[in-house]
């Protein structure tokens, strides 16, 4: 905890403030909510080519179809998490008041961009961890004959 008060804590006495608005540009995708949330890549901007709204099309190709100039009905779409690693230099914590163990993680998105986090097991989930990861260390030494 680093003691500042934490703004979407109203009992803290912090004005809850509203989120910067989402402005897409070309070849952003998009959620679009007037449309039960369907994914679309911008392929016009409003103002362009005489353009009014916005144009998506899905990312796949196909029709198009028009959102509203201010992007009210537009979300944008997170970058996928492709995979996470150990950070170097964190160790592992037990807190024996939840029973859980956190190891500090890295993960890493689609798009390149990285984010820390922190991956929470159960003591089954640790064991079941524990085991795969022998499997690995043991299918590891006899593929290269080097103890890990």
């Amino acid at each position: 905890m680093t003691g500042r008060p934490t703004p979407h804590i109203p009992s803290q006495g912090v004005e809850l403030c509203t989120a910067t608005p989402f402005v897409p540009r070309l070849g952003d995708l998009a959620a679009e909510t007037a449309h039960s949330g369907r994914v679309g890549v911008v392929v016009t901007l409003p103002g362009e080519d005489s353009a009014t709204t916005y144009h998506l099309r899905p990312p796949g190709g196909g029709p198009t179809w028009s959102a509203p100039a201010d992007g009210s009905t537009l979300l944008p779409v997170p970058a996928q998490i492709t995979h996470a690693t150990p950070l170097p230099g964190q160790n592992a914590v037990y807190d024996p008041r939840t029973h859980q163990s956190s190891v500090p993680v890295m993960f890493h998105f689609a798009d390149g961009s990285t984010c820390e986090g922190t991956l929470v097991l159960t003591s089954a989930e640790l064991e079941r961890l524990y085991a795969q990861t022998g499997h690995l260390l043991v299918s590891h030494e006899k593929a290269t004959g080097d103890p890990a």
